[in-house]
């Protein structure tokens, strides 16, 4: 059982930064590959970044590509996600989500962080 949650979000201009960052419970937080995803308003929540367990392979949505890293710290149970250049389409509920390494769907969920961004 992994518990969720996330903090950073907030409200910023055009071409700004935002950091998140999602803390995880558990012991075998080092087991569990972690992604970012973020759902605006009107559309289908969407996979932003990825990370495996081990931190070693990431993914990135294109949109996002070049401007956001996620990264993950397995001694503090903990992965961020460094939002630069921003745009207002990136506005968004963003969410930190954990699977077993391996497994297919992501089973565990934090309640989300608004980010905004002003043009």
């Amino acid at each position: 059982q992994v518990q969720l949650v996330e903090s950073g979000g907030g409200l910023v201009q055009a071409g700004g930064s935002l950091r998140l960052s999602c803390a995880a419970s558990g012991r075998t937080f080092s087991s569990y590959a972690m992604g970012w995803f973020r759902q605006a308003p009107g559309k289908e929540r969407e996979l932003v970044a990825r990370i495996i367990s081990n931190g070693v392979i990431r993914y990135y949505a294109d949109s996002v590509k070049g401007r956001f890293t996620i990264s993950r710290d397995n001694a503090k149970n903990t992965v961020d996600l460094q939002m630069n250049s921003l745009k207002p389409e990136d506005t968004a509920v963003y969410y930190c989500a954990a699977k077993v390494q391996g497994s297919i769907s992501y089973n565990y969920w934090g309640q989300g962080t608004q980010v905004t961004v002003s043009s």
